[in-house]
Order: structure tokens, then C-alpha cells, then sequence
């Protein structure tokens, strides 16, 4: 018997300058049991990094054919998909291929990654990949509660998290395109 996705409650209070975004937002999302606190401080990083009012949570692990996070248009079109972690390029190629936006949060080890990946998939024009520093998730995804609250603050593209820890800066790098 499969073992049941554990629920968070998310509660994100945003101020991100760079965009003139102000939101309170509550989301109920789901871990799927194979995914790691890290992938899933990932997802809640880009969620916030790329918010607008039809951003949702995929399926992600439990459904190759949903992104970790995407936004849809009312009439049921991809308009930004966002991966998270490490995929091959033929999964961008793939992803890039079914929406107008293509965006990848990358984390982990991602020397020998980045140097096989991103010259493969640097000719998709609709491709932005940002690496999260693996020192600053190593806390943020460590013993994350059940109710996940997070001040976040974007200036010129660095991110503040303030969470019952403390504030911690995520200083991403892109590695391709940017923020848009």
C-alpha cells in the first residue's frame, strides 16, 4: 500500500520590490513521501520568486506531466512551467515545448550538472535557470513544520526569508536568462 502525501499549510506574507508584489497568500500544499524537505523549500522558494495570482502547486513527483509549479490561463494553457532540482535537458527541451515560459529552480551539487545541462538547452529562448545556494536551503529545509510561515522580501533579485529561525538571504545564481 502507497504511503499518503503529508499536508502543509503555507503561509506566505511577500513583498517583492522588484515587482511591485504586496500578498498575503495561504496555500494547503501536499509532500508527496518521496520528496525531500529540500525539494519541497525549494518549490516554496519559487513560488514566491515568480508569484502571481494563478500560480498553483503541480502534482510534481506523483505526475511527470505537471511541473512543481506552473500557471495556467483560464482557458486551461501553460503559460509558465517551473521545475525545480536537477531534470536533463530533454526534460526542459520537453517542458519548454508546452508553455510561452520555462523557468528551473536548481539546488544540490550542480558542478557536473550545470556543465552537461545548460550548454544542451542554452538555445531555448524560453528558458531561465537560477541556482539556490545549498548552504542557505541546507536551514531552510531542516525540520520544516507542518504550518510553514515565511516573510519573504525580493530586492534586486535576492530573496529574505524570514521564517521562526530567523531572516536568511538567498542569494540565487542564474545560470541562464533571468527572473523576467
Amino acid at each position: 500500500m502507497a504511503q499518503p502525501s503529508t499536508t502543509y499549510k503555507f503561509e506566505l506574507n511577500l513583498t517583492d520590490l522588484d515587482r511591485g508584489v504586496y500578498e498575503n497568500v495561504r496555500r494547503t500544499i501536499a509532500r508527496h513521501p518521496s520528496e525531500t524537505e529540500e525539494r519541497m523549500a525549494v518549490r516554496l522558494l519559487a513560488y514566491a520568486l515568480w508569484y502571481n495570482e494563478q500560480l498553483a502547486f503541480g502534482r510534481g513527483l506523483s505526475d511527470v506531466d505537471e511541473a512543481a509549479v506552473w500557471e495556467k490561463s483560464l482557458d486551461d494553457r501553460i503559460l509558465h512551467w517551473i521545475e525545480v532540482g536537477q531534470p536533463d535537458a530533454d526534460r526542459l527541451t520537453w517542458c519548454s515545448r508546452r508553455t510561452e515560459r520555462t523557468s528551473l529552480l536548481a539546488y544540490g551539487s550542480l558542478r557536473v550538472w550545470e556543465g552537461k545541462v545548460v550548454p544542451a538547452v542554452k538555445g531555448l529562448k524560453n528558458l531561465s535557470i537560477a541556482a539556490v545556494p545549498q548552504e542557505v536551503l541546507d536551514v531552510l529545509a531542516t525540520d520544516m513544520p507542518r504550518t510553514i510561515k515565511w516573510d519573504v522580501m525580493i530586492s534586486e533579485g535576492t530573496l529574505f526569508v524570514t521564517d521562526d529561525r530567523g531572516q536568511h538571504e538567498v542569494q540565487l545564481q542564474w545560470l541562464l536568462g533571468e527572473r523576467g
